[in-house]
């Protein structure tokens, strides 16, 4: 699953706004949420959905499904889209475009589930981008505090508590602000991402 807001210009990327305009900022957003969705694209899932705030787009690719985002707080959102799995799922965002398939590969191996009940992608600002659960429950994630400095800390503290085992994916940086997206987009040059923070950054002159 990916949890993703659609690339509207003015409601995604707002913290990119102090250097970027809203339109470019909705650019960026789409650049990362297509690399995202190239990387899930790219498992041998059995199914493939977009958690999704708004209306989907030519962004979109085949073979995936598309679920509305409940009301609420992300905790109740990401709750909710556990709540509508029966099996192991993992649950990724749309702000890390550098993520790869081989990162995501360990999680959809054969034996992902042999010796963990949890898989758990720390972000560096103290937060998580990416989440699995062998036996998907909604009460894992509800009431946990989103957007802090300890939101991955305290998230991961709610899964050990429960008795499960959890393993770690790779630390990841999410692209939240300026910063994060220079940093990002040096990490991963390939990316779509990379390419159109060098289009927004240099764009071609008129004529």
């Amino acid at each position: 699953m990916v949890v993703a807001k659609a690339p509207v210009p003015g409601r995604v990327k707002t913290r990119l706004t102090t250097v970027y305009s809203a339109r470019q900022a909705a650019l960026l957003a789409e650049a990362s949420l297509r690399d995202t969705l190239e990387a899930v694209a790219a498992m041998p899932a059995r199914r493939r959905v977009v958690v999704l705030d708004g209306a989907a787009g030519p962004w979109l690719p085949a073979g995936f499904e598309v679920v509305p985002q409940v009301a609420g707080g992300l905790d109740e959102r990401l709750a909710a889209a556990f709540g509508q799995c029966a099996g192991p799922a993992l649950l990724i965002g749309m702000d890390t475009p550098q993520v790869s398939a081989q990162a995501l590969r360990q999680v959809l191996a054969p034996d992902a589930w042999a010796h963990a009940d949890a898989w758990f992608g720390p972000a560096d600002d103290g937060g998580f981008w990416a989440l699995g659960l062998a036996r998907p429950e909604p009460a894992l994630l509800r009431g946990v505090p989103m957007s802090r400095p300890d939101t991955g800390r305290l998230q991961r503290e709610r899964l050990t508590a429960a008795g499960l085992t959890v393993r770690d994916l790779p630390l990841l940086r999410d692209v939240d602000t300026p910063y994060d997206a220079d940093v990002v987009a040096a990490a991963a040059p390939h990316t779509r991402f990379a390419a159109e923070l060098a289009r927004v950054k240099h764009p071609v002159a008129a004529g």
